[in-house]
C-alpha cells in the first residue's frame, strides 16, 4: 500500500463505507431517494453526450468539476486519471469544442503547483455534489448552492501545501482578459472569454474567500496563490459568480456549513426531479431520472436579487423578472424548452420573458459581445415565444414586434435547409401578428412562410437524386436532403399534399426509417418519428418511438457523418459514461428531453402549437405535477414491454379516440389511461391533428 498515503486510505475507506464513491443502492422500495436514481456520469466520456459530473444547482452559473487531461467539451473525461485542477463553469453538451471552464483552482503539495501532479484514484458524484481523491493524499468534496460553490479540501499533514488559481484558463483557448484584487481577505475580480464557437463574448464576476487564507499571494496579473502551514489538515474555499459585479458575487457567498449547503441543494434537486414520478423497471427509472436531471441545468439565472442584471449592451439594469441567459435555442426549442413549460412553469415564465427582453437591445442569432454567461445561439426564439403565448404565459408581444420584424428581414435564405428553417420563423411571426390583431401583416408573413413549398419542390421532392443521403449536400448545415425534407412541422398537411397524399407519406416515412436515413445524433429530424401520428398509420409511430428509446439501431450518420464510413450499431441511449451514439451531443438538454418526452408517452406536435402526440409510455404509470397539488397521470393497462401499441384510451374516464392532447388538458390535471396491445390497432386514426399553414390556429 505504499502508493497510497495512510491518511488518505482512511479517508477513502470511510467514504466507501458511506457509499460516497459510487456504491449503488440496491433498494427497490418506493421510498428510495430519487437522487440515488441519477447517474451524473452518464455521457461524460468521449463524444457521447459531452456532459460532465459537475456539482451543480438548477439553472445556476456555478458548475464545479475537475479539468482533466485529456478532456472533452466540458473539460472532463471520465476515464482520464490526470487532473489539472477544478473549474467553475461550463455549458453542457453544446459541441464546437465547448466553452468556459474558468477560474481554475489547483490544490497542491510542495512549494510549486506546477511540480505536483493530481492523479485520480477515486471519485463520486450526485446532483449537487462531487468528491475526488488523489494519489498524493489530497481529496476534495464540492457542493454548489445557487451561484455559490464550496470546496472542502483535505491535505496530508507534515508537508508544504497550497492553492493555485489561474484566471486565464478556458476550454479551446477562449480567454480574453481577467482582473483581480485582494480585498478584506477575499479575492474579487472578473474573467472575460469567448463564447461557444468564438461567436461572442461573456464577462463573469467572481469572489473567492476562505477562513483559512489570511494572505493571498500575487504571482502575476492573472495568477495568485495561497500557502499553508504543514499542519493544515483541511480547509473550506468558497467561490461565487455574478453577472453584475464582483461585489454582488461576494454577497452570494454565505456562511452555511458544507453539509447545510449540500442538504439545501439536494432538496432543490429532489423537488425538481419529483416533478415527474414513474413506476417501472429500476434500470429504466435510472436512465429516465439521469436524463431528466440534465433538463434543469440550463439556461442560467444571471440576475441578482431584485432583478439586477446586465443587458446585451453590457449596461447594468433592473428588471421586473428574473433574467436568464445561456441559450441554445436552435437545439433545445425542439424538446427541452417545451418540457420546461410543463415541469417548471414558474422558471419558464422568467425564461420566456428573458428571451423576449433580448429583442429590446438588438437580438442576434448567436452571441453578442456582452453576454452575461456562456451562451450559444437564439434562432427560432419567435417560435418559442409563440409556443409560450399559446400555452398561456404572459408576454407583451406588441412591445417587441418591431424588433421581430427587423429580425425577419435578416433571416438566412441561402441553402435549402435555411429556407425551410426561415419559413418556420415567418409562420411563427405570422401567428403572433394574428394574436395581436395585425391581420393584414400576418397574411404577408404567411405568404412568405408558404414560399417553402417551391423550395421543397425544387430541392426535396425528388428522392431519386444521388446526393439525397449525403451529409451537407447542396450546402445543408448539419443534415441530408432526406433528413431536412421533413422540416415543415408548421404545415404537415401541405407536406402531405406535396408528397401525394396520406399513403404516399407513410410509404416515404417507411423508406426513411427502414433505410436508416434517420439521424438521432443531431437535431434536424428529431420530430420525424412522430409524423406517423399525422397519418392513417399512427401505430407505426407508436412502435418506432419505443424502438428508438430502448432497442438497438443501425445508424449511418455518426463520427464520419456519411453512409458507408462504418455504421454504428447500438442503442441510442445507454446508462454508462459513453451514453449516446458517437458524436451525439446533448445540446443543453435537447437529447435528454427527447428521451423524457418519449418515455412519458407524449411529444410536441409542432412547437408553436400547444398540442402533443400520444404514444404508450415506457412505464406502467407516469405522474406529472401541475398547478397546486394536482397531477396529470398517464397509466397503461396490460402493461408489458412487448406491448407497444395503443388499443384504446380514456381521458378522465371518457373514451378518447384522438391521438393527441392539448397543453391545457395536461396542466389542468387528470388521468389518461391507455390499454396496451401486442398487435397494431386502428386507434388514433380518428380526429387527427395535422398542422396546416392555410388555417390560423385559434
Amino acid at each position: 500500500m505504499n502508493w497510497l498515503k495512510k491518511s488518505n486510505y482512511a479517508f477513502l475507506l470511510s467514504i466507501l463505507i458511506l457509499g460516497g464513491f459510487g456504491c449503488e443502492s440496491n433498494s427497490e422500495s418506493g421510498n428510495e431517494d430519487i437522487l440515488d436514481l441519477v447517474d451524473v456520469f452518464l455521457g461524460t466520456s468521449g463524444d457521447h453526450g459531452q456532459m460532465s459530473p459537475a456539482a451543480s444547482y438548477p439553472f445556476s452559473l456555478m458548475s464545479i468539476a475537475p479539468k482533466t487531461y485529456p478532456y472533452t467539451h466540458t473539460g472532463y473525461e471520465k476515464y482520464a486519471k490526470t487532473v489539472e485542477g477544478f473549474t467553475h463553469n461550463r455549458i453542457e453538451g453544446v459541441g464546437c469544442k465547448g466553452a468556459g471552464s474558468n477560474l481554475l483552482l489547483k490544490p497542491y503539495l510542495g512549494s510549486q503547483a506546477e511540480k505536483d501532479t493530481l492523479t485520480k484514484i477515486a471519485e463520486s458524484a450526485s446532483p449537487g455534489y462531487y468528491s475526488i481523491a488523489f494519489s498524493n493524499g489530497i481529496s476534495n468534496r464540492i457542493t454548489v448552492n445557487e451561484n455559490e460553490g464550496l470546496h472542502h479540501i483535505s491535505f496530508p499533514q507534515g508537508v508544504e501545501k497550497g492553492l493555485y488559481i489561474d484566471l486565464t484558463h478556458t476550454i479551446a483557448n477562449r480567454f480574453l482578459d481577467a482582473q483581480y484584487e485582494f480585498k478584506d481577505g477575499a479575492v474579487l475580480g472578473w474573467v472575460h472569454g469567448k463564447t461557444t464557437c468564438h461567436r461572442g463574448a461573456y464577462k463573469l464576476y467572481f469572489a473567492v474567500k476562505s477562513e483559512e487564507v489570511s494572505n493571498w499571494e500575487f504571482i502575476d496579473e492573472y495568477h495568485f496563490k495561497a500557502s499553508f502551514s504543514k499542519d493544515l489538515k483541511e480547509m473550506g474555499l468558497r467561490v461565487a459568480w455574478s453577472s453584475v459585479s464582483s461585489e454582488e458575487a461576494l454577497l452570494n457567498i454565505t456562511e452555511g456549513s458544507f453539509d447545510q449547503l449540500k442538504n439545501k441543494t439536494e432538496e432543490e434537486w429532489r423537488s425538481r426531479l419529483s416533478s415527474i414520478s414513474v413506476e417501472g423497471d429500476r434500470q429504466d427509472k435510472r436512465m429516465f431520472f439521469s436524463l431528466l436531471y440534465r433538463t434543469f441545468q440550463a439556461p442560467f439565472k444571471v440576475s441578482e436579487e431584485g432583478g439586477l442584471t446586465r443587458n446585451n449592451q453590457g449596461e447594468e439594469v433592473r428588471l421586473e423578472h428574473d433574467n436568464y441567459n445561456g441559450w441554445a435555442v436552435w437545439d433545445n426549442y425542439r424538446t427541452q424548452l417545451p418540457l420546461l413549460s410543463i415541469l417548471a412553469p414558474t422558471n419558464y415564465q422568467h425564461i420566456v420573458s428573458s428571451l423576449a427582453w433580448l429583442y429590446k437591445f438588438g437580438k442576434v442569432s448567436w452571441a453578442t459581445q456582452n453576454e452575461s454567461s456562456l451562451t450559444v445561439r437564439t434562432e427560432h426564439t419567435g417560435v418559442v415565444l409563440l409556443d409560450a403565448a399559446r400555452k398561456g404565459y404572459e408576454l407583451d408581444i406588441n412591445e417587441i414586434l418591431d424588433s421581430m420584424r427587423l429580425e425577419s428581414v435578416n433571416l438566412p435564405f441561402n441553402s435549402p435547409d435555411q429556407k425551410l428553417e426561415t419559413c418556420y420563423d415567418y409562420w411563427a411571426l405570422s401567428e403572433l401578428l394574428c394574436m395581436t390583431d395585425n391581420l393584414e401583416e400576418a397574411n404577408f408573413y404567411r405568404e412568405k412562410a408558404r414560399s417553402y413549398r417551391k423550395v421543397w419542390k425544387d430541392e426535396f421532392e425528388d428522392i431519386r437524386r444521388n446526393d439525397v443521403d449525403r451529409m451537407q449536400a447542396r450546402g445543408l448545415y448539419q443534415g441530408t436532403i432526406w433528413q431536412y425534407r421533413w422540416f415543415v412541422p408548421f404545415d404537415l398537411n401541405g407536406l402531405k399534399e406535396m408528397i401525394g397524399g396520406d399513403d404516399k407519406l407513410v410509404e416515404q416515412l417507411d423508406t426513411f426509417f427502414e433505410s436508416h436515413y434517420y439521424n438521432h445524433a443531431n437535431q434536424p429530424d428529431l420530430q420525424v418519428p412522430f409524423i406517423y401520428q399525422a397519418t392513417g398509420a399512427p401505430f407505426k409511430g407508436q412502435r418506432l418511438v419505443r424502438h428508438l428509446l430502448q432497442d438497438t439501431v443501425i445508424h449511418h450518420y455518426t463520427t464520419g457523418n456519411e453512409r458507408g464510413t462504418g455504421s454504428t450499431v447500438m442503442p441510442i441511449y445507454r446508462l454508462q459514461p459513453q451514453a449516446y451514439l458517437p458524436s451525439m451531443d446533448d445540446d443543453a438538454g435537447t437529447m435528454s428531453s427527447w428521451y423524457v418526452f418519449g418515455a412519458s408517452g407524449f411529444f410536441p406536435v409542432n412547437v408553436g402549437s400547444p398540442y402533443y402526440y400520444l404514444h404508450l409510455p415506457m412505464f406502467k404509470k407516469v405522474r406529472i405535477k401541475v398547478e397546486g397539488n394536482e397531477f396529470f397521470e398517464l397509466s397503461v393497462k396490460n402493461f408489458d414491454t412487448e406491448r407497444r401499441y395503443i388499443a384504446s384510451a380514456t381521458l378522465n374516464g371518457k373514451k378518447l379516440e384522438r391521438n393527441w392532447i392539448s397543453h391545457k388538458e395536461i396542466m389542468e390535471g387528470g388521468k389518461l389511461e391507455f390499454v396496451a396491445s401486442k398487435k397494431p390497432t386502428e386507434w388514433g386514426k380518428e380526429g387527427l391533428w395535422v398542422s396546416d399553414l392555410d388555417k390560423v390556429l385559434q
